[in-house]
């Protein structure tokens, strides 16, 4: 158990509570952990929620499929956050979205039921869970909001500039999740249009990149 509590502790949810604690509070939420490879899915899009997890090592990756079948990402998770939280919080019938693995990873699965319902000892932990996924919640609000303005964006340069300082949380050299395509997928644009206006940008001398490594050399 320390090994995962070494894994977790970083978390918001298990804000403030202590290695002591920690054991009892796993036994209380039915936690348990699972493996699994690249391209498992995890949860699959239609499943209701049962669980929500957290990433021990490794990546999760959120993905929708459009009207035309097309996948979408959503976005990815590394340790140590969760994932499925926002759809069992809001007590959604199914989930919208696959969860799948983006690379051989771990993940603690939590019964979500058992956070939001205090238990019968009423333990100072518990009560610790659910403030602490209050304000996981309220931040999870402010980053969809985040998304909404990036996909708000009228042109790919503008959608891609958004994208951009948003990774680079004001410095000028930094690195992104995404290859091309994944990039293309969770700014819903073509790939192909996201190149050119990329490779525009780099001529234009606003930023040079290699891969997923980019520097701003004019910020506006």
């Amino acid at each position: 158990m320390e090994n995962i509590f070494n894994a977790v502790k970083d978390n918001a949810l298990f804000r403030h509570i202590s290695q002591n604690d920690f054991d009892k509070t796993l036994c209380c939420l039915s936690a348990k952990t699972a493996s699994y490879k690249k391209n498992d899915i995890i949860i699959p899009a239609g499943e209701a929620p049962k669980f929500i997890g957290l990433v021990l090592n490794g990546k999760v990756r959120i993905v929708k499929e459009d009207m035309d079948g097309k996948q979408i990402i959503l976005g990815d998770i590394t340790p140590p956050n969760l994932f499925g939280e926002t759809y069992a919080w809001a007590g959604a019938d199914e989930f919208p979205v696959t969860v799948q693995a983006a690379g051989d990873c771990d993940v603690l699965l939590i019964d979500f039921r058992k956070i939001i319902n205090a238990c019968s000892s009423a333990c100072a932990a518990h009560r610790l869970l659910i403030e602490n996924m209050l304000q996981i919640m309220a931040s999870k609000i402010s980053m969809l909001d985040h998304k909404v303005e990036i996909l708000s964006k009228r042109t790919i340069r503008e959608r891609l500039t958004c994208f951009l300082k948003t990774h680079a949380k004001g410095v000028k050299k930094f690195a992104i999740p995404f290859n091309r395509e994944e990039m293309a997928q969770f700014l819903c644009v073509d790939r192909s249009a996201l190149s050119n206006e990329l490779s525009k940008m780099r001529d234009e001398g606003l930023i040079i990149f290699n891969r997923n490594k980019f520097e701003w050399l004019h910020m506006k």
